[in-house]
């Protein structure tokens, strides 16, 4: 990374001045969020501004009422909110999401518990989840969220904690589908179903470790060549593949290349850059070494690496290439494993360009080149994205005929006047699972069963709150579909502060850099509003922020990106 990328003691980003932008753009460009000062704003597909606060706007007044959101009564609840929040800038309770309608962010409720549904002490309160889970009224499962919606009747249900969330998709399904069996060309990526064990000792035969001489006893050793064989011909000795026929007599030396099986009565290999052969009176050639040649050298002998019945990779191990070369060495034409999870993803809005420039109040699609490869990097078959319009009708004939194990779609999941996922949902009977998430950016997801074994993950239309949406709701899920194992928790340094929200769970953009303090470091990236992929294309990884922000040292929670070639490099 270059100087000017990372918070000054300002809080604010600095770059020199007269330099060039570096790889991660114009820092001081005005479209770019600063990482201190005002939290980031909301989620633009709800038309309502963000829980920290921002001032009065009569344009984004005049824009909620078009959008049939109601702007100034949920300023109203904001400021309060925002007021009732600590003057250490943190949130009380578990800032799991919004308190609901008609009380305030932290205030006392009339039976003296707390409003975040813990009791002064710190245990959940009675009549509310255990677990920090927003209530979701009677006659509802537990994490059935009541619809949001203009449609939908009394106060929007309060968001998830993000760490619930993760929770709750994760635990959608009960484990993946029954195992397969696949050739080995087939298997890259997918998850052992079976422990892989050797099917024949490795190596199957003592082998020669080095090009030289099989010699059998100590030297010098006679070689039977003639002395003025042409060099053209083809070298005698034993190659790799020929098995030789005849055992090595005592005092005898016999060429051997690196693979090639060791003959009966051979005692060790010398190398070929070790050895001087000296011709005879007798036309006879005759091989010497500086040094004895001791039993073993350079003989790998059968079963060092492992023994037929060997246990050799447990299950639910990724099959990499590497998994590949051992399968296939150790005897395999094909593996048991879990099939990869199918995944379709419906692009929705009628404003959306898959070609050129923006244009007359359109934009291009970010979204639907980024996903599938996206997916396909956590291991997931995913097939070419589908635009849709901005009609019911075509989105419910799409989920309709969808058979795919997890349905992604993009946008449509707030509350405006084309936003049709909730009432689709509804109109499927499907069970929302999870209905808002309290994380930033990416508030409006959601997470729903369609059917058994078959969800639906709707991601907000902006393309880095529909990265959150992707790694919050879409990873879990598809990692237990895959019978992935949850990647090793990674945990770094920030290399600067970085201002949290006051309730809410921020993901930013990081990127790798060596600090001689701290060592390796995650350094807050810019460009980081929901709109923003700057960002997210120049980082490693994503760092989870906690309600209230971190200080630099903090060492925080890191989410890899699946091309990662960070610590873990297992993705998000």
């Amino acid at each position: 990374m270059t100087d000017g990328q990372i918070n000054g003691p300002s809080g604010e980003l600095n770059k020199p001045s007269g330099e060039p932008d570096g790889p991660f753009g114009n820092l001081d460009a005005p479209s770019a969020e600063p990482m201190s000062g005002a939290p980031e704003s909301g989620e633009p597909e709800s038309g309502a501004p963000d829980e920290a606060g921002l001032p009065d706007d009569p344009f984004a007044d005049a824009l909620a009422l078009v959008n049939h959101v109601h702007h100034v009564n949920h300023m109203h609840y904001v400021n309060h909110a925002r007021d009732a929040v600590p003057a250490d800038g943190r949130a009380t309770g578990d800032g799991g999401g919004q308190p609901p309608a008609g009380r305030m962010a932290g205030s006392a409720r009339p039976d003296g518990r707390a409003a975040s549904g813990r009791t002064p002490d710190g245990r959940a309160a009675s009549g509310g989840a255990p677990d920090g889970h927003a209530s979701p009224g009677p006659g509802l499962p537990r994490h059935f969220a009541a619809p949001q919606g203009p449609t939908a009747s009394g106060p929007p249900s309060a968001a998830v904690p993000w760490r619930t969330a993760r929770h709750i998709a994760g635990q959608a399904v009960p484990g993946p589908p029954p195992p397969v069996t696949a050739a080995l060309g087939e298997a890259l990526g997918r998850t052992l179903a079976a422990p892989l064990t050797a099917l024949t000792d490795l190596p199957s035969f003592d082998t020669s470790a080095m090009d030289g001489w099989a010699v059998a006893g100590p030297g010098p050793w006679r070689l039977d060549q003639p002395a003025d064989a042409p060099a053209a011909a083809e070298p005698p000795g034993i190659l790799a593949g020929h098995a030789p026929t005849e055992a090595l007599p005592d005092g005898h030396a016999i060429p051997i290349a690196t693979g090639a099986r060791i003959p009966a009565g051979a005692t060790a290999v010398l190398r070929s850059e070790r050895g001087e052969v000296r011709a005879l009176s007798d036309g006879g050639r005759r091989l010497y070494a500086p040094r004895p040649a001791p039993p073993g050298q350079d003989i790998r002998p059968r079963g060092q690496e492992c023994r037929r019945g060997d246990h050799l990779l447990p299950a639910g191990v990724l099959v990499t290439p590497a998994v590949l070369g051992l399968a296939a060495a150790s005897g395999y034409d094909e593996l048991s494993v879990h099939p990869r999870p199918r995944t379709e993803v419906f692009v929705l809005g009628d404003e959306l360009l898959d070609h050129g420039l923006p244009q007359e109040g359109r934009i291009r699609d970010a979204l639907g080149p980024m996903l599938g490869p996206w997916l396909r990097a956590l291991g997931v078959e995913a097939s070419a994205p589908r635009r849709l319009a901005d009609d019911a009708d075509t989105l419910y004939a799409a989920l309709v005929d969808s058979t795919a194990d997890v349905v992604i779609t993009t946008g449509g999941t707030a509350s405006g006047p084309v936003d049709h996922v909730h009432p689709t949902l509804r109109r499927l009977g499907a069970e929302v699972l999870v209905d808002g998430v309290a994380v930033r950016p990416g508030h409006p997801m959601l997470l729903a069963r369609l059917a058994p074994r078959r969800h639906l993950v709707g991601l907000p239309g902006n393309p880095l709150a529909a990265v959150s949406g992707l790694c919050t709701l879409a990873e879990p899920l598809l990692r237990t579909l895959a019978a992935r194992s949850p990647a090793a928790p990674c945990r770094t340094p920030l290399a600067s502060a970085v201002r949290g929200h006051p309730q809410d769970t921020r993901l930013v953009p990081v990127a790798y850099r060596e600090d001689e303090r701290h060592g390796l470091v995650a350094a807050p990236l810019r460009f980081h509003g929901p709109a923003m992929l700057r960002g997210i294309a120049a980082a490693d990884a994503l760092a989870v922020i906690p309600p209230g922000g971190a200080e630099a040292g903090a060492e925080l929670e890191i989410l890899e990106l699946p091309w990662s070639a960070g610590p873990s490099a297992d993705g998000c």
